[in-house]
């Protein structure tokens, strides 16, 4: 799965390239994340969602997965939830787990 990270300030923002985070690419997105979060030592992880339409039960679990996976001084916020996805966050009560954003911190916003 297509994923692009910025890190500045203490922040590392990853941002979804996929329209998609379900069963099929699950997998490879924790994978991704894993990687990504290893190679940087910020202590908070946003994750921009702003891209990503469609969120199923697996992709929950993945985004669940890389929050686990974290060191326990590291943090995964959300930002960009689209309607659909906030919906998923919102019934499944996960809202209450993540820091969820409106949008990206101030100087990560991204071209297209």
């Amino acid at each position: 799965m297509e994923l692009v990270a910025q890190e500045h300030g203490g922040i590392l923002v990853i941002r979804a390239m996929r329209d998609r985070i379900d069963a099929a690419c699950a997998i490879q997105f924790k994978d991704r994340m894993r990687d990504l979060t290893r190679d940087s030592s910020a202590p908070r992880v946003v994750f921009d969602m702003s891209n990503v339409a469609f969120l199923d039960s697996s992709g929950l679990g993945a985004v669940v997965a890389v929050l686990k996976a974290l060191a326990p001084d590291r943090k995964l916020e959300l930002s960009g939830l689209t309607p659909t996805v906030q919906r998923v966050f919102r019934l499944t009560r996960m809202d209450s787990i993540f820091v969820i954003h409106d949008s990206v911190p101030d100087g990560f916003r991204h071209a297209g």
